[in-house]
């Protein structure tokens, strides 16, 4: 990852965001990476599976997302996850003792991925309250 977490807000334009988000929100709903076509599909604005790949190679680039394997769509990482976890926080109205137990929950976390991916579902439910960024 070539930048900290807290500069990935000013990095990412709101086309950058919304492809993210998007594959955040997929992945925690299906488990499953996401392909450019799907995203395509999904974004309000109209962009090609092209132009969605080149946003999603920049991801991949910052760290956010990862491929399983070379054909495959793609999935956030840990750190992805982290950051999307602080920027619901920034937006969301969550008291300090709520942004302490989330902060918990993620520091120094080992084991399975998808272990990961529960918790953090189970997080964002609570936090987003059909509000987006």
């Amino acid at each position: 990852m070539t930048k900290p977490p807290e500069d990935f807000l000013s990095v990412l334009n709101a086309r950058s965001r919304d492809i993210f988000k998007k594959i955040v929100e997929r992945y925690l709903d299906t488990g499953m990476p996401v392909g450019s076509r799907d995203l395509s599909r999904m974004l309000q604005v109209g962009l090609s599976p092209a132009s969605v790949r080149n946003v999603m190679a920049d991801l991949e680039d910052l760290g956010l997302i990862a491929a399983p394997h070379t054909s495959a769509g793609r999935a956030p990482t840990q750190e992805g996850l982290r950051f999307f976890v602080d920027a619901m926080l920034e937006v969301g109205s969550v008291d300090e003792r709520e942004r302490s137990q989330i902060a918990s929950h993620i520091e120094g976390r080992q084991g399975r991925v998808e272990d990961f991916l529960t918790e953090a579902s189970q997080l964002l439910s609570g936090l987003s309250r059909g509000q987006g960024w």
